[in-house]
């Protein structure tokens, strides 16, 4: 899985280098949030191919913070919306309201128009309102009264939801699933982080406050988007496509799924092991970039047979062994 965690701390950012530049915003992110490099990283990922997150993790293991602090570290704009029972989706993308001075109806914009939503808790929230991220998530804009309005760019929606607690909840419908392009764990620490973590409140730390934490900008959207150039130009050979066709392909015929992954989650997966090529240092893809966003790619596009759930399988023990049975491209 990946986890891009080095000995060394990464490199000053260049003004001409994007990926010297968005390789410190490990260093920066580090100062508020401790040990959730592979999310931080699947993070990136997603704003690298201009896609969303999903995160899943028990109340209390900073997903919240982590968005904000990348925001905070590449100088975007962030707006949290806690979804609960009563959500409207008006609430979320905006509304027509009017204005008695010039008797006329004006649009104000929901939180849905920023740089990086933050959609904590999506699954207590009715399908009805859940929905209404559909069309800002795949167009990248919001229809009100027929008349589009575009989003900012970049735009990722990061959406939180508890793996253990499902009264008064509302599961994502699959629809809704595939339009993530990650989903990512958000574990609990290690001994030794939590440690950190404690001590660094005890010293005064304040998640509210990330400026007086040290948390400053080292990339820009400047940088994002011409990291996104260098992505597009990253080389995928014919071998590496029929490679993550056929893991995709192989979940369609698992004995212990009943959904396996669509020919969306295959470009997903293709646009992600790109990503991660470039980030590690390389303009092409390798077999090992497949595997590595493997799980995070495609765990939520597969749905798991009854039986085999009762059994004790997991979305990630099906992929991990069609990994190991799928042949490996020389």
């Amino acid at each position: 899985m990946m986890d891009p965690t080095t000995d060394n701390a990464p490199p000053a950012a260049d003004s001409g280098d994007p990926r010297a530049a968005l390789e410190t915003l490990r260093a920066e992110i580090a100062k508020a949030v401790v040990g959730q490099d592979p999310a931080v990283t699947g993070l990136v990922v997603a704003l690298l191919c201009r896609g969303h997150v999903l995160l899943e993790g028990v109340p209390g293991v900073a997903k919240t913070l982590l968005v904000r602090t990348l925001a905070a570290a590449l100088e975007l704009d962030t707006k949290r919306v806690q979804f609960t029972p009563d959500l409207m989706p008006s609430d979320v993308t905006g509304s027509l309201v009017y204005d008695a001075r010039t008797a006329e109806f004006s649009f104000q914009p929901g939180p849905v128009f920023t740089h990086l939503l933050l959609a904590d808790e999506i699954n207590r929230t009715p399908p009805k309102t859940q929905s209404s991220l559909l069309e800002a998530m795949e167009e990248r804009q919001v229809t009100v009264d027929g008349t589009p309005r575009p989003l900012p760019e970049p735009f990722l929606v990061a959406a939180t939801q508890n793996p253990v607690e499902y009264e008064g909840t509302y599961p994502l419908p699959e629809a809704q699933l595939d339009r993530f392009l990650l989903k990512l764990n958000v574990p609990l620490p290690s001994r030794q982080d939590e440690i950190d973590v404690v001590k660094r409140h005890a010293e005064g730390f304040n998640p509210r406050d990330l400026r007086a934490a040290g948390v400053r900008p080292v990339a820009t959207s400047a940088h994002l988007e011409a990291a996104r150039e260098a992505v597009s130009r990253t080389v995928v050979s014919s071998e590496i496509t029929g490679y993550v066709v056929d893991i995709c392909r192989a979940t369609r015929d698992s004995p212990s799924l009943t959904l396996g992954v669509s020919p969306r989650g295959a470009t997903a997966l293709l646009s992600t092991s790109r990503a991660w090529a470039w980030l590690t240092g390389r303009d092409y893809v390798i077999p090992d970039d497949v595997k590595a966003l493997a799980l995070p790619t495609l765990r939520h596009r597969v749905q798991l047979r009854p039986e085999a759930e009762m059994e004790g399988v997991t979305a990630d023990s099906v992929i991990t062994a069609i990994l190991a049975q799928v042949p490996v491209p020389r």
